[in-house]
């Protein structure tokens, strides 16, 4: 039997949250600073007005991120209520699907893509980062905000906007960070951490990998692919790969960067990063994967070649419909 999602409004949602104790809060795989930040500062937020809280990330979580991870020492005990944060599809929980994802009582995010695996949903598909959602949160339930929560809250925004880049940046969000900065955080520090600092061995992928550069579609779209031979050559941990879809979107001409990572055997992550009218969530969406307009990613099994083969006929057939309609303008 296929399990209804009821969809939540703000005051229904901290409602709930007032309502249930002992939360465990999970993440997605190759969790990034939205899905951390989100979950450590709901977290926190919750055991500051006595109710029970604890984060799990199927994947380990990277150092980089030890400034509000570790500083929340966050201890883990037996749990009732199953949260999922800035998790669009629960098949994004990797190993932990099988024993959280029919159990997951409540879902925060703000994918447009979100299948509704969960009891409840809260959605703001218009946020720039599930960060504002739990901001919002904060501010409805009246709820003290620290100079640790800030941080973490600032992280999810930033990283989630590429240092307030890219289109999902509303003035919500810029309002939204001037208020964390009145909590005393370090927000250079933060973005020196998470935009500005490559590792060695990042520096020595990335060489590799450019060597790998595909223009398609008239220079419209650039692939760029990361295998294991070269994670392993350079020394890189998939921790380091954060970032490398993102080379794509600073060269000249290029509507559509795809890149391509390899995870296992035959198993390869895509990510996408677009701009308009081209729609990342919409291709993707088309390979069982989702995300943003301007973001979205999607797994893919099978040889490098097939991979490359499904993505570039997705990625295709928008551009034609793209150029079909500009020539009917």
């Amino acid at each position: 039997m296929e399990r209804t999602c009821k969809e939540l409004n703000l005051a229904e949602l901290c409602h709930y949250l007032k309502t249930h104790d002992d939360y465990i809060i999970l993440t997605h795989i190759s969790p990034d600073g939205d899905t951390l930040g989100s979950a450590y500062a709901l977290a926190l937020g919750l055991l500051s007005i006595g109710k029970k809280a604890f984060v799990v990330c199927n994947d380990e979580i990277p150092h980089k991120y030890d400034y509000f991870v570790k500083a929340a020492a966050l201890k883990s005990f037996d749990y009732k209520t199953i949260i999922s944060v800035d998790v669009a599809d629960a098949k994004l929980l990797g190993s932990l699907y099988e024993k959280y994802s029919d159990k997951i009582e409540l879902n925060i995010d703000h994918h447009i893509s979100n299948t509704r695996y969960a009891k409840n949903l809260y959605l703001d598909a218009a946020a720039s980062a599930t960060a504002e959602c739990i901001y919002d949160i904060f501010t409805e339930m009246n709820m003290q905000i620290t100079p640790l929560i800030a941080t973490a809250l600032y992280t999810g925004i930033a990283t989630d906007t590429g240092c307030f880049k890219y289109s999902n940046v509303t003035p919500k969000t810029h309002l939204i960070a001037a208020e964390l900065y009145k909590y005393g955080i370090d927000a250079a520090e933060v973005n020196r951490v998470m935009f500005d600092t490559k590792s060695k061995n990042r520096i020595e992928l990335e060489k590799m990998v450019l060597e790998t550069a595909e223009f398609l579609f008239d220079e419209r779209c650039l692939m760029l692919t990361v295998t294991s031979e070269m994670q392993e050559k350079s020394g890189c941990e998939q921790s380091d790969l954060e970032g490398v879809a993102a080379i794509s979107r600073s060269v000249e001409g290029v509507l559509c960067g795809v890149s391509i990572k390899q995870s296992e055997p035959d198993v390869y992550k895509v990510s996408l990063r677009t701009y308009p009218p081209l729609d990342a969530s919409r291709i993707c969406g088309t390979l069982g994967g989702g995300g943003h307009v301007s973001a979205a990613g999607c797994t893919l099994e099978g040889s490098l070649e097939k991979v490359k083969a499904e993505i570039t006929a997705a990625v295709g057939k928008a551009f034609n419909e793209y150029d079909a309609r500009t020539i009917a303008d």
